[in-house]
């Protein structure tokens, strides 16, 4: 299926790893033609960089930088002003129940999932908007739309990146950008690891044991990140082109049977 990316320009951000560094790698297997990889790790962004562009020949530009922090958002969004595409993906909230989690856990985590994500979707879509289009995606996160009280912060930023997406995505074809949102459920990275020794800690009072939650999937797994990558990059493409301010859930059901995140 082609997905007509040539002559695109994309900016990724939590680009080091995980969801991010496998979307950056189906872009250029679909021929994109230049990549901006942003995260905190410079060393993981300039092996992907050199890895990427040997294999698939992609101009690849690297952007070590915190995005907790507005200003480096802000100065992210005018390094990449030329970007037809933009993936917000940079977040790491903190896992726990209420009365474990303190006021610096919230801002920490928040200004990371919230507020990068607003503020980079501000200044690139002022850059669209000129430019005439644009895609914007949000990875959100099922526990957006599947609450869970162990994991409130993490509940509480994507509930609110879910409906600022569906807000900004319902008006944005009128600027002709489009706006939508990912929820992935558990995916098999580095961060679902911490996420689920924790919650087998919650519940078994062994961190060890967080393998076993699995048997309490629709699925018996977790997704691979590749998969959540083929849907964003699909979603970023023209075949979508009709599809705006709405939530893909992909979590292998769990959110539709109200089951563990």
């Amino acid at each position: 299926m082609e997905l007509n990316f040539k002559g695109k320009s994309a900016l990724i951000t939590g680009a080091s790893k995980g969801i991010g560094l496998a979307t950056a790698w189906r872009f250029a297997a679909e021929g994109i033609e230049e990549l901006h990889l942003a995260a905190r790790s410079a060393d993981a962004l300039h092996r992907a960089q050199d890895e990427i562009a040997t294999k698939h020949g992609t101009r690849v530009h690297v952007h070590a930088t915190d995005l907790s922090v507005t200003q480096n958002a802000i100065d992210l969004a005018r390094a990449c002003s030329n970007a037809d595409i933009l993936v917000n993906n940079a977040a790491d909230s903190s896992p726990g129940p209420l009365d474990k989690m303190t006021d610096a856990d919230w801002r920490a985590s928040l200004d990371m999932k919230i507020f990068s994500y607003v503020t980079l979707t501000r200044e690139l879509y002022a850059s669209m908007k000129q430019r005439g289009g644009g895609v914007i995606v949000n990875d959100i996160g099922n526990s957006g739309e599947n609450w869970d009280a162990n994991y409130i912060i993490g509940s509480t930023g994507n509930a609110a990146m879910m409906a600022f997406t569906r807000a900004i995505g319902g008006w944005a074809l009128d600027d002709g950008i489009r706006v939508v949102g990912v929820n992935p459920g558990p995916v098999a990275t580095d961060r679902m690891v911490k996420l689920m020794k924790r919650r087998a800690l919650d519940w078994y009072g062994d961190e060890t044991r967080w393998e076993e939650l699995f048997d309490k999937y629709p699925g018996k797994r977790a997704a691979e990140a590749g998969e959540v990558a083929d849907l964003i990059v699909w979603l970023a493409s023209d075949r979508a082109a009709y599809i705006t301010g709405t939530i893909v859930t992909i979590d292998g059901g769990i959110a539709s049977r109200r089951s563990i995140i």
